[in-house]
């Protein structure tokens, strides 16, 4: 077959690599690059057709997203339709999820289940009769002839095919059958099924991501054999109920579809498609087919192994704007500075400017856009973050009473209620540029939530501080604790952690002043400059901060400590550098031994 451009043609890779995705034969495709990217000038009515043979996964929701935002984008109509003719793998819950999944997602279908419209019903089982009256029109009209072929035939020349390296396709051994004798056969309850004419060469068709589309039908080995080979695929099962082939073309007419976006694993049967178009003598949709979505094995997600589960995510607390964000930029690419882009933005931005070929899914996008989202809620302070809130406090709570990070462990005099979400809020204030999920958000914020043990401080070198800081740890409670509890702000904490830093330094300096004294008769540290000085302060300064986060967060990471002191409160700091000290008091007396009279007395290991 010739293309229709004069220009030689030069398949591109990616056209390659697709093929080697979806082909189910050894037949080549061929496509032309020239493709318009714009929208369609009138609105566009679009579905998302899901089988109930699983839950939604992450492909699922992008192949809805597309078809939403280009309804959206052009003043059309989304709408939702359940294939539910396969019986035999149908999962029980799957529509009701479904349903839930995308409206968690923000993805409102205008017509179909639980809504309506026009061209309803919107379920594939509700409309069988529709289908079994468009099979008998194409065997009336001679597009489809019934086939009796029993399950053991089919299998027995699906095994001989396969030795000689041949595809399964059927025979054409029914297709001799007299139309008498067919019908005689059907009327006494001879099984059968209906099978397509699929001509020897299917119709081209213009894909608005790969341009002209179309492929010979010709096998020469199976020529050179004396196989025939025909595609003719069943569009009408023995039970009565149809395949995929018959019923979404049904469909597509009379709901008025005018653009499907889809999977480009739907290629291959697109040309079995139009020659059902064409035999009602109806026009067909325009075709939109982007690139699978594959895991880092370059395996396609499946919602029949559970791959990435919309109600998963939800779960794990993911925003559900992010995650649609996420998705949209996998197989389409936009012309804005920033990747993150909110609902409302992609449907102003919208075209069918699609990439070609497969999608490797990166993980980590999807916390980086969580971040951002988490971040412009919190600025927003609007319904979006009361709903991050909730969200946080139910897993939070959650946690608290039924611990699953350490099923053993129990959290001390932890917050509740109406306490634990204001707590919740205002941390999140602070925090949201770095949340991801509401259990890591747990996990690294805890101590803001309920009493945390306090690691030991041998592992913290305070800065080479250490001494002084044991020293000092006393006079920190004692210098906070003198606080009146108004002034315990961000402000006054941050002032009065600069006081204590003066005083450790002003200790510090005395001390080295004394033994300069003891040693030289001279005072030196008279003469430091000013750099050593600022240094030194910056050190101490680490050395205050290190210990008021070992003291009062555990050592946990997060605001700073004036930050964290303002919203723990005065009572609860004070509690923690309480129970800070007396465990550096048991630490000096196991190193320097018992004190008398306030100090420590050396062991005598002489013999």
């Amino acid at each position: 077959m010739r293309l229709r451009s004069s220009l030689p043609f030069r398949p591109p890779k990616h056209i390659c690599q697709l093929c080697r995705t979806f082909a189910t034969t050894s037949k080549v495709w061929k496509a032309e690059r020239r493709v318009s990217q714009r929208l369609p000038s009138s609105p566009a009515r679009t579905r998302f057709a899901p089988s109930p043979t699983g839950y939604l996964h992450l492909g699922s929701l992008r192949t809805a997203l597309f078809n939403y935002l280009l309804a959206r984008a052009t003043g059309g109509q989304f709408l939702l339709r359940i294939e539910d003719t396969d019986k035999n793998r149908t999962v029980p819950d799957a529509d009701e999820r479904l349903y839930r999944d995308l409206r968690w997602a923000g993805l409102q279908w205008d017509e179909g289940p639980g809504i309506g419209g026009p061209h309803g019903p919107y379920k594939q089982s509700e409309r069988t009769a529709l289908y079994r009256e468009h099979a008998e029109k194409l065997l009336q009209s001679g597009h489809a002839y019934r086939c009796f072929c029993s399950s053991e035939k089919l299998t027995e020349l699906a095994r001989r095919r396969a030795k000689l390296g041949l595809p399964s396709d059927y025979d054409r051994t029914c297709d001799g059958i007299p139309r008498e004798q067919s019908d005689e056969r059907a009327s006494t309850g001879d099984p059968f099924v209906v099978r397509l004419r699929v001509p020897s060469e299917p119709p081209e068709y213009t894909d608005l991501v790969y341009g002209s589309v179309g492929k010979p039908n010709h096998n020469k080995k199976a020529h050179n054999l004396g196989e025939a080979l025909y595609e003719d695929p069943v569009i009408l099962k023995s039970d009565g109920l149809p395949t995929y082939h018959l019923a979404n073309v049904v469909d597509d007419h009379y709901m008025d579809i005018t653009h499907v976006v889809r999977a480009a694993e739907w290629m291959s049967s697109t040309p079995k498609h139009l020659v059902l178009y064409n035999a009602f003598g109806w026009k067909a949709p325009d075709f939109a087919h982007v690139g699978l979505l594959q895991n880092s094995s370059r395996q396609k997600f499946s919602k029949r192994k559970g791959d990435l589960d919309i109600q998963k995510f939800a779960e794990d607390g993911i925003l559900p704007e992010a995650l649609l964000n996420y998705v949209a930029l996998y197989g389409w690419s936009h012309t804005h500075k920033s990747d993150v882009l909110t609902l409302s933005d992609l449907i102003a931005s919208f075209d069918l400017k699609f990439t070609k070929g497969n999608t490797i899914v990166q993980p980590h996008k999807l916390m980086y856009l969580q971040k951002k989202y988490a971040a412009k809620y919190a600025e927003e302070d609007g319904p979006q973050f009361e709903a991050l809130v909730n969200g946080v406090f139910e897993a939070v709570e959650q946690e608290l009473k039924t611990p699953s990070w350490f099923p053993e462990s129990v959290y001390l005099n932890p917050l509740q209620g109406s306490a634990l979400k204001s707590r919740i809020a205002v941390v999140m204030k602070y925090t949201a540029k770095s949340y991801t999920t509401p259990l890591e958000f747990f996990g690294k914020y805890g101590y803001f939530f309920y009493e945390v043990p306090l690691p030991s401080p041998g592992s913290i070198d305070f800065e080479g501080r250490r001494d002084e800081i044991y020293r000092s740890a006393r006079d920190i409670h004692g210098l906070f604790s003198v606080m009146a509890p108004h002034r315990w702000t961000e402000g006054s904490l941050k002032r009065t952690m600069s006081e204590l830093v003066d005083d450790i330094d002003e200790d510090m300096g005395s001390l080295k002043r004394t033994k300069s004294e003891v040693v030289d008769g001279i005072d030196e540290d008279m003469h430091s400059d000013d750099a050593a000085t600022d240094a030194n302060r910056q050190l101490t300064h680490k050395a205050v901060q290190l210990f008021l986060r070992w003291a009062i967060a555990s050592g946990e990471p997060g605001p700073s400590m004036n930050v964290t002191m303002a919203l723990l409160g005065k009572d609860v700091c004070l509690e923690r550098l309480e129970n800070a000290a007396r465990l550096l008091d048991k630490e000096e007396v196991s190193m320097k031994g018992p004190l008398q009279g306030g100090k420590a007395i050396e062991h005598d290991t002489r013999a």
